[in-house]
């Protein structure tokens, strides 16, 4: 049981920095091929900051852990606005460009509503339980194309956020740093899988309270970093941007391919979670009309940290 525990906290690391290596690769080599830096941010890097997330939920799906795959999605989406941003905003207030606001906050949104919709079919037809199936699955993996050929809309008319400058290496190195990322993934998700289900046991909790918490914020510090250093040098854009586009994947991308590989029943107070992770949108959105206008200020930033502590309280009681 140590050694899970141990090996569970290792993981953490190993998936930070896989991620971090797989990025580095994988932005290197596409460089290599002549693609855009602001094609690279879209893609490469907003994989890569959802690729924690994405290890975990696969892994918990093949294992059986399904309350752990779906924990992990829910919430990573709430601690991304209501934790991620709280902190980002107390750092420096996030300007929000008028697309993130009108498209992709409410495409988020729509990823929210729609796992609602799917995770009630003993609600709404009358089954005899509730589960996120592969048909539903193939349904947000389709979102997820059409996600796609907006972002490639984006990149070709030259609108969105600007990216730092790519660090080149060369082909063989960039390909090691590939590798050693996704082996890094693969084995860190491993153990994360294992140590929360023995947590899980060890505490007398539900799977999905640890999916929820411990393994959603873990799985999120990609984001809390990449957001907090933007709001720091105020690329501000960049710092709301990450968030929202890390839950539209996190929805579509990984709950879709977890959902396909695995159908993923739900506990009967997931819609608790679910609701949260809806009116946490919903709250981002609301609060960008409050105060200064497409902004979201330092004080909202404290009622963000505030709400999620207050979710997170609410789980453990």
């Amino acid at each position: 049981m140590i050694i899970t525990i141990l090996l569970f906290i290792l993981g953490f690391a190993l998936l930070i920095k896989g991620a971090d290596l797989l990025v580095d690769g994988a932005v290197s080599v596409a460089k290599k091929f002549n693609i855009s830096n602001l094609v690279i941010g879209l893609t490469v890097v907003a994989f890569g900051t959802s690729a924690p997330e994405f290890a975990v939920s696969v892994f918990s799906s093949v294992s059986g852990n399904t309350d752990i795959a779906i924990g992990n999605i829910i919430g990573s989406n709430v601690a991304n606005i209501l934790l991620i941003l709280g902190a980002a905003a107390l750092v420096y207030p996030l300007s929000v460009k008028g697309g993130t606001v009108w498209k992709e906050i409410p495409m988020a949104l729509l990823a929210a509503v729609l796992v609602g919709f799917m995770a009630n079919d003993v609600l709404i037809n009358g089954e005899a339980k509730n589960a996120i199936t592969r048909i539903d699955g193939l349904i947000l993996l389709s979102f997820f194309i059409i996600f796609l050929y907006y972002i490639y809309g984006i990149a070709k008319s030259g609108n969105g956020s600007d990216v730092e400058e790519v660090n080149e290496m060369p082909i063989g190195r960039s390909i090691v740093f590939v590798g050693a990322g996704l082996l890094a993934l693969v084995v860190g998700g491993k153990w994360i899988v294992d140590g929360a289900v023995a947590a899980a046991e060890l505490l007398g909790v539900r799977q999905s309270v640890i999916g929820l918490t411990v393994v959603a914020i873990g799985t999120s510090l990609p984001e809390l970093a990449t957001s907090v250093v933007a709001a720091y040098r105020k690329h501000t854009d960049i710092a709301i941007g990450n968030v929202v586009g890390s839950n539209i994947f996190n929805v579509f991308w990984i709950m879709g391919i977890s959902s396909v590989i695995n159908p993923l029943p739900l506990q009967p107070g997931s819609n608790y979670d679910i609701g949260m992770m809806i009116a946490s949108s919903v709250v981002l959105f609301v609060i960008l009309f409050i105060g200064k206008r497409h902004v979201v200020e330092r004080w909202q930033g404290i009622l963000f940290l505030v709400l999620y502590c207050a979710y997170i309280a609410s789980l453990i009681l």
